[in-house]
């Protein structure tokens, strides 16, 4: 563009002058205006205080350049021609149509900025709440894994205690046969201490004992030979410390209770 402009700047020089006698119009071709899509609006002050503003936009397929001080137009292309001051009124109503198109762009421009600003906000919030989530869905985790674990210990001892449970029982039923003829034998002993003139009846027996050593009735020791008896019959009761009575007396071993 620009070794196109050199060569041929006597030609563009004749152009130019034509063009002014002809409509007034000057068309600038110059590297401010190659790049359709450089859009701006910059509004600044200067050192007297003006404000001064340049626009560069495209409306209806043309491109609009102006600059204002104090809202007035000081310079105006379309299309990169210049346009002449006394014909700035004919583009009014579009240069007013830009620039209210720009005041409503620049309210949108800071209401998107401050939605922007929120949505930011919230993003921040949401990935706070988004790493808490996921600090309590791995603290759950490793509290559904520890319930797991407590869940099969559980399963394990719950089948423990079924089998002790089992054992427990066949133990009660067993102690239950025992008890039964223990009373069976306690009888037993009561008949032979009667028969053998030990005592006179039942009433009257109030405590026996029978161990390795010796056997007791009513805290008497008895002979030798009944003690042998008696050890020999009822020998099982004779190894454990056999004591029947309403009392144990610290006695170890084997007891039965008179009632």
């Amino acid at each position: 563009m620009k070794t196109k402009f050199l060569k041929y700047g006597t030609i563009l020089l004749v152009a130019i002058t034509s063009a002014i006698g002809a409509n007034a119009q000057i068309k600038v071709s110059t590297d401010d205006y190659s790049d359709r899509y450089n859009n701006y609006d910059v509004v600044k002050r200067d050192a007297s205080g003006k404000l001064r503003e340049s626009v560069k936009t495209f409306s209806n397929d043309k491109e609009y350049q102006f600059d204002l001080v104090n809202d007035k137009i000081t310079n105006l292309y379309i299309d990169g021609v210049k346009i002449p001051a006394d014909k700035y009124a004919q583009y009014d109503a579009e240069i007013n149509r830009i620039r209210e198109q720009i005041r409503i762009d620049k309210i949108q421009a800071k209401k998107d900025q401050a939605q922007a600003l929120k949505d930011q906000a919230q993003a921040r919030l949401d990935q706070k709440q988004a790493m808490r989530d996921q600090a309590q869905a791995l603290k759950e985790q490793d509290e559904a894994k520890l319930d797991q674990v407590q869940a099969e210990k559980d399963r394990q001892q719950a089948q423990q205690d079924q089998v002790q449970a089992a054992k427990d029982q066949i133990q009660a039923q067993e102690d239950q046969k025992q008890a039964k003829e223990d009373q069976r034998m306690m009888k037993e002993m009561i008949s032979d201490l009667i028969k053998d003139g030990i005592v006179p009846d039942e009433p009257s027996l109030f405590s026996i004992t029978l161990n390795p050593t010796e056997m007791t009735v009513n805290e008497k020791k008895q002979p030798d030979a009944v003690y042998a008896r008696y050890k020999e019959k009822y020998s099982k009761w004779a190894e454990n410390n056999f004591s029947y009575g309403n009392s144990h007396n610290n006695y170890q071993g084997m007891h039965m209770s008179r009632q």
